[in-house]
């Protein structure tokens, strides 16, 4: 009896140690934020192994290889072709700043939450976007380029905040090393672009960018190189000691650094700028307002289900409206790609009123992105 009772004893020790968490975290608490989820679980990823793989490597890895096309092809020096621009720009670019629509006008209930802010965003946008334009053509779309810069910066950051969170990385020290890396990856090859006037490649139109001394280029290049190498050191560093990986952050980190570089400091044109920097921007965003739409689908109306109830609808409903969009803009403003979208348009002086108005879906989006991922202000809604 004394022997079963001791193995009992035993059983249930061994129960209660098993429970216990494993060591403690930084802060003291009895959790290990550092203990490693396995490689194929869905514990590494924001939305799964095989659509982070795709949406974030497998972006970069095609803009990689369009410049090799290009290369072989040659045109890697020259403009985008009109194939490159309907795929990258046309496809990708304009179709994602719709997608914001899915995430805020499309869902009824989301609208009415935050009605005011999301009725006064296009609205205030659009009559500043009047009184930019009043005062010159060019102070328009620079103030619009810095603008956008500021989204496409930004969003790899998110990318960076959202990993962290799912992997519940709340060490202040790995997040000034995060941050700075993530930030330096895309605004150092900005500075060496505005440094390095003219490039053969723009914005939006010649001259958007403003020009900044070159010695603002040579200061930022060794700390560019040093918050890279602190980076990818740290994450070697808690592989080692603490077993703990967190792959998808990695790969955005590394993903944007040698797109952004290879794009606008290694090589000077047109399509190269365009593969590299549209690709990675806009395909995961894709997916983030697909899944959300996911996420929403089945508390929304029925017009809402049927265009978000697989990808193709839901990518050829943002192909649609780009299309709609795009030819108002190159039959009025560009006159460009008539083969594409047909005869030009004068509009004379109607340009002040009519431009700003066409690029509502833009700045909407960019204001917009600051928004509607903050966890604080969007409880109804969990991505991670």
């Amino acid at each position: 009896m004394q022997e079963k009772s001791n193995r009992r004893g035993a059983k249930t020790l061994r129960k209660k140690v098993q429970n216990l968490p494993d060591k403690q975290d930084y802060s003291g608490n009895a959790l290990d934020l550092y203990a490693a989820p396995r490689l194929g679980g869905e514990s590494y990823w924001l939305f799964s192994r095989n659509i982070d793989l795709s949406v974030f490597l497998g972006s970069a890895v095609v803009s990689l290889l369009l410049l090799a096309v290009g290369w072989r092809f040659g045109i890697l020096n020259d403009d985008s072709p009109d194939w490159t621009w309907i795929t990258a720009v046309l496809l990708i670019d304009v179709a994602h700043v719709w997608s914001t629509s899915f995430r805020v006008y499309f869902d009824t209930e989301e609208f009415k939450r935050r009605f005011w802010l999301y009725i006064l965003v296009p609205v205030i946008g659009y009559a500043v976007g009047v009184a930019l334009y009043s005062e010159g053509e060019l102070v328009f779309w620079r103030a619009l380029a810095i603008v956008a810069v500021f989204h496409f910066v930004r969003q790899q950051y998110g990318w960076v905040a959202l990993y962290r969170r799912k992997l519940g990385e709340t060490e202040y020290w790995t997040w000034w090393i995060d941050a700075t890396a993530v930030y330096l990856a895309t605004i150092y090859p900005l500075a060496f672009w505005m440094t390095s006037l003219p490039r053969n490649f723009q914005w939006f139109i010649q001259n958007d960018f403003f020009a900044l001394p070159e010695f603002v280029e040579t200061v930022l290049f060794p700390v560019y190189i040093l918050a890279l190498a602190a980076y990818f050191g740290k994450s070697v560093y808690l592989y080692l000691t603490k077993g703990f990986l967190n792959i998808g952050k990695d790969i955005v980190v590394a993903t944007t650094a040698v797109c952004w570089y290879v794009g606008i400091v290694f090589l000077n044109s047109d399509y190269a700028f365009t593969v590299t920097n549209v690709i990675i921007h806009g395909v995961p965003y894709f997916a983030l307002i697909y899944m959300y739409a996911k996420f929403r689908r089945e508390s929304t109306g029925p017009v809402y289900r049927t265009f978000t109830q697989n990808w193709f609808i839901f990518l050829a409903t943002l192909w649609a409206l780009a299309y709609i969009e795009e030819l108002f803009w190159h039959r009025g403003v560009w006159h460009e790609k008539q083969t594409i979208f047909g005869s030009e348009w004068e509009w004379g002086n109607a340009k002040m009123f009519l431009v700003p108005l066409l690029a509502i879906p833009q700045i909407t989006h960019y204001v917009l992105d600051g928004f509607i991922w903050r966890r604080k202000n969007n409880a109804n809604f969990k991505l991670v």
